[in-house]
């Protein structure tokens, strides 16, 4: 689960309270699994890359060679990132908004000019839409319901609509999405109600994307806890310390590109405990989730 930030926050991946999980819904399967030779020029787009895992996951593509097209909303953060990593791989960052409509269409252009996008990992979203402030997480009952809105535009408009502009490219180099997903898509936290919603409905959209579009892989990974800013802000004066460093579950998503598992819902924690092989064989019932850190910046 994640906190969001100011205005209309968009994040990387958020956490949740700790609490045991029930099983996750199977979503739909793609073709069988299994590795599958690197297409084209091997692109990828990372919405919230500035920071947290979005951050980590760009750090750890490109020391594979792959291009990246990077967004997020902090302009100064991602001209960091940017100037880190052109000195690895090539390298185009563009500073925006995911629910804006120019915005995206300068994304998947992007994509195109270096070859086209293989990869497209939809890691940026939003808790609550606006800045909490140091407040509570909303209850259903009292969330804003322009705080609402922007959730759910954040978390499954948004990449929707970038999937939808980007899914040529994917088509032709045989690629896979990515949708950064949460425990709180299939557990009842209180507080967590609009982000969870939001990330219930991203997971299914997911499974429908898998079915429709069976030449892809498409995964909705459910990462864990992290320890990120955006974690902090969700819970102001809480010692986070003791949770992973978003770093630690990137083998996990190396793990499934180099994999290729058939196109399901995962949890990072899964992945990286064994034995690897028999959970990359498929997502199953059991795949419950552990929440997310998705940032935006």
């Amino acid at each position: 689960m994640n906190a969001s930030q100011t205005p209309p926050a968009q994040t990387s991946t958020g956490t949740r309270p700790t609490a045991a999980t029930g099983p996750a819904p199977e979503l739909a399967t793609g073709p069988a699994s299994g590795p599958v030779p690197e297409p084209g020029p091997r692109v990828v787009l990372i919405t919230g890359a500035s920071r947290g895992l979005g951050l980590e996951l760009a750090r750890a593509l490109a020391a594979e060679g792959r291009q990246l097209v990077l967004t997020a909303r902090n302009a100064a953060e991602l001209a960091a990132v940017e100037a880190e990593l052109a000195a690895v791989t090539k390298v185009v960052a563009l500073a925006g908004s995911v629910v804006d409509d120019d915005h995206r269409e300068r994304l998947a252009e992007a994509a195109a000019a270096l070859g086209g996008a293989e990869l497209l990992i939809n890691n940026a979203s939003t808790l609550t839409g606006y800045d909490l402030a140091g407040a509570a997480l909303p209850r259903l009952a009292d969330f804003p319901l322009t705080g609402l809105l922007e959730t759910f535009e954040v978390n499954v408009l948004g990449p929707l609509a970038l999937t939808q502009l980007v899914l040529p490219q994917l088509r032709e180099h045989a690629g896979a999405v990515v949708n950064l997903s949460s425990d709180a898509a299939v557990e009842a936290y209180a507080g967590w109600g609009g982000y969870g919603a939001s990330k219930a409905a991203l997971d299914h959209a997911s499974a429908v994307l898998a079915a429709e579009e069976p030449q892809l892989r498409v995964w909705a990974v459910d990462p864990g806890d992290m320890r990120t800013r955006m974690h902090q802000e969700a819970f102001p004066g809480e010692d986070i310390s003791d949770r992973p460093l978003p770093h630690t579950v990137v083998p996990a998503f190396l793990a499934l590109l180099r994999e290729r598992p058939a196109s399901g819902r995962y949890r990072a924690a899964d992945l990286l405990a064994g034995p690897t092989a028999d959970l990359l064989a498929g997502p199953t019932a059991e795949s419950a989730t552990s929440t997310t850190d998705e940032e935006h910046r």
